[in-house]
């Protein structure tokens, strides 16, 4: 991705979070707290940079705001409803996510843009448009989320796959595919692989995720299937090869 569309894809996944934060306080919880939520608001668009700065100042604003956000509806409402809040930034990412006409790779491909922002090591799997697929050897959120931490960051989950599961999963559904997911851990550090179907194809063995699936357990996961490779574009195979933007590090879902 170019400078600018990593910039704007922080912008976007800012918009998606604090949006369905909203959505989610109104449709479940009939707007209680509305004094604690905007003085959180406030704090999420203090000091905000210009539109067009570097990647690494929106991510630095999107993991703020994250951990923001997370620490309000955890200590409100119990890590329990973390699933609920991420289905309702779905139904956000629904309507600002662009659909690009390749079915299942859509999503998958959004999955990709996001590795690529934290410089994640992943790969994209044979895909067609009724199924596609993505794996990431070694996930950088857990690297960043470390330099935040010594940096004084104060952070409410033990991982970030405790909302990222819910978050991926529910954007995959939103977009009309049946998720499927399995964490990985191995010589590359945290990983997972993540496929999207279509329905009434079956799924390649990853666990199914989304509403209804069993929640796993993120501290656990198997061994990667492939080692570290060079990350494609998420654009397609035309933009093999090509340098990635620099960036500092990576999320949350």
């Amino acid at each position: 991705m170019s400078r600018a569309e990593r910039s704007a894809l922080w912008q976007r996944r800012l918009f998606e979070a604090e949006a369905g934060l909203t959505r989610y306080l109104t449709e479940q919880h009939g707007g209680r707290d509305l004094a604690g939520w905007i003085a959180v608001r406030g704090e999420l668009f203090s000091g905000l940079p210009e539109s067009d700065s570097e990647p690494a100042a929106w991510q630095r604003v999107f993991f703020r705001a994250q951990a923001l956000m997370e620490r309000f509806l955890i200590s409100r409402y119990g890590h329990g409803e973390l699933r609920a809040w991420a289905e309702a930034n779905a139904q956000v990412h629904r309507y600002v996510e662009p659909d690009h006409g390749q079915g299942a790779l859509d999503p998958v491909l959004r999955i990709a843009r996001q590795a690529e922002l934290y410089a994640s090591e992943y790969r994209l799997l044979p895909s067609g448009r009724d199924r596609a697929a993505v794996e990431i050897a070694h996930c950088a959120i857990w690297d960043y989320r470390e330099r935040a931490r010594s940096r004084g960051v104060p952070l409410s989950l033990k991982s970030p796959c405790e909302y990222c599961t819910h978050a991926t999963a529910a954007n995959i559904a939103v977009k009309g595919y049946l998720p499927h997911h399995e964490l990985l851990e191995g010589p590359d550090g945290h990983g997972c692989r993540w496929e999207a179907v279509a329905t009434g194809e079956p799924a390649s063995g990853s666990r199914p995720s989304g509403p209804g699936a069993a929640a796993p357990d993120p501290r656990s996961g198997r061994p990667p299937r492939a080692g570290r490779g060079p990350a494609p574009d998420p654009r397609g195979a035309e933009h093999a090869g090509r340098p990635a933007a620099e960036g500092d590090g990576v999320c949350a879902a």
